[in-house]
């Protein structure tokens, strides 16, 4: 049982590693990610601005995640232009955009709440 799980993990692991070789987008998120992560601990953000941005981030990290593969799996099936597969890849793209405005919005929320003073 824990040989299966662990296997998982490292599976897993794998494919945090291919986006990460494969995926220039991804690479940045996770940058931003760092930078989000360090104001949080440097400027102690309250539990729940920290948990809406760790949301935010999870969320435009997995999407990036299911794009790659998707796109993957796309090409593999379809090396050929289709427009379905066009479709598809147009698709989900627009939940990596759709959450990377998402976060983009929770973040500028967090950070003006925390920083700017209304006089």
């Amino acid at each position: 049982m824990f040989t299966k799980f662990w296997k998982s993990v490292l599976d897993a692991t794998n494919g945090i590693a291919t986006v990460w070789r494969e995926e220039r987008n991804f690479r940045v998120e996770v940058v931003v990610m760092a930078l989000v992560v360090l104001a949080m601990l440097v400027f102690k953000f309250s539990l729940l601005e920290s948990a809406l941005l760790v949301v935010a981030i999870g969320m435009v990290l997995a999407g990036e995640i299911l794009n790659t593969a998707l796109e993957d799996l796309c090409n593999k099936v379809e090396p050929e232009y289709d427009a379905i597969v066009g479709k598809i890849k147009d698709t989900v793209a627009a939940f990596v955009l759709v959450s990377s405005l998402s976060a983009l919005i929770i973040g500028v929320l967090v950070f003006v709440h925390h920083f700017v003073v209304v006089l």
